[in-house]
């Protein structure tokens, strides 16, 4: 018996020092730093809107479909009911939640660029805008993070103000897609939608429109500025059709997000991506950016690059039901010129040189 206990007891010992000897190796190795967590939090947060925007339409569309060759069918099929009955929601405004807009994620994603939103000029409440958003980039970053997330303080620099971001139409029709974007506040960018929110949601709105859309993407690149703008005026005419004052905006580094390989144009490539653009309403464009386990790699997530978008001076715009096209002319034209006011005054703030300018095609 002595000896089983003298066994068992030098057991016990050798395990003791089994755990403290692990211990001191688990206490000895460096834990993350806070800043490296804030690093991958912020990369995370990164990588879900970057997933979300490029895979969660296609993916629940392809796994509905799957389903109604299963048992499950019943839930494609009453997902296909939901969708009939809303058909018309995302044109009504939509289904804004402002809990998603305060999801803390959303400021891990800012701080990973950084993106910053500056004020020039006040926006009263008692009116409604249209925001031209320039220019397009590969995924409009500074758009969507100034106008949809609330991370950058919008609404507490435009108090009263309630921002609303438009996409491709196209994007309503995916399921699931669909509500992340209407309970983020986003909208087709179509007449129906925009005058919606212009005259039968009060004053107040503030319509963020990238004008450039998918064929300015196709000239995005690093130290370029082209902005699809010169023949772009059928905001100007809704802006007069519902009496909403006109306001720039410009994302300095949006262009410097990704890389984009640029094809010749009349090449075949490029032919490719035109054919696209007219039958889908986008662009497929061949771009890259860093991958998830370092900044060396290549992958889908964006360059850490500052965005800074600045919000220019309101054009004051009258209500003119039926303007003509020579009061259409001359209101784009005001609004030319002070979107190029606003960039010519920012551009040496915020990273550009002196000689950079502007190129409106």
């Amino acid at each position: 018996m002595k000896t089983i206990i003298a066994a068992c007891s030098q057991n016990l010992s050798g395990s003791r020092a089994s755990v403290q000897s692990a211990l001191r190796t688990l206490l000895a190795v460096p834990w993350p730093s806070q800043r490296d967590v804030r690093s991958w939090l912020q990369l995370l947060s990164v990588l879900q809107w970057v997933l979300s925007f490029l895979l969660l339409g296609p993916v629940s569309l392809l796994l509905l479909i799957y389903l109604v060759f299963t048992s499950f069918w019943p839930i494609s099929a009453l997902y296909l009911a939901w969708i009939i009955l809303d058909w018309d929601t995302p044109e009504r405004g939509g289904r804004r939640l402002l809990c998603l807009q305060r999801w803390p994620v959303w400021r891990h994603f800012r701080d990973y660029f950084p993106v910053k939103l500056v004020k020039t000029h006040d926006l009263s409440p008692s009116h409604n805008y249209i925001i031209g958003s320039h220019p397009h980039g590969i995924l409009c970053v500074g758009a969507f993070c100034n106008f949809i997330t609330g991370s950058t303080g919008f609404r507490e620099m435009f108090p009263g103000i309630q921002p609303f971001l438009t996409t491709l139409a196209g994007n309503f029709r995916l399921p699931l897609f669909r509500e992340y974007l209407m309970s983020g506040g986003l909208c087709p960018v179509t007449r129906r939608a925009i005058g919606y929110l212009l005259s039968q949601n009060g004053t107040g709105n503030a319509v963020a429109i990238v004008i450039g859309g998918a064929a300015e993407s196709l000239s995005c690149r690093p130290g370029v500025t082209t902005l699809i703008l010169k023949n772009r005026k059928g905001f100007v005419r809704m802006a007069l059709q519902y009496g909403a004052n006109l306001v720039p905006s410009f994302s300095f580094g949006e262009n410097d997000l990704f890389r984009q390989v640029v094809f010749e144009e009349g090449g075949w490539m490029r032919s490719i991506q035109l054919h696209f653009q007219k039958m889908l309403g986008f662009a497929p464009c061949v771009f890259y950016g860093r991958g998830v386990t370092s900044v060396h790699s290549r992958g889908l997530l964006p360059y850490a690059r500052p965005i800074t978008t600045v919000v220019g001076e309101p054009v004051t715009v009258p209500k003119i039901e039926d303007p003509s096209q020579e009061t259409v002319d001359m209101y784009h034209e005001m609004y030319v010129r002070s979107l190029l006011k606003l960039f010519n005054e920012n551009k040496t703030k915020y990273g550009m040189a002196e000689t950079d300018e502007l190129h409106i095609i």
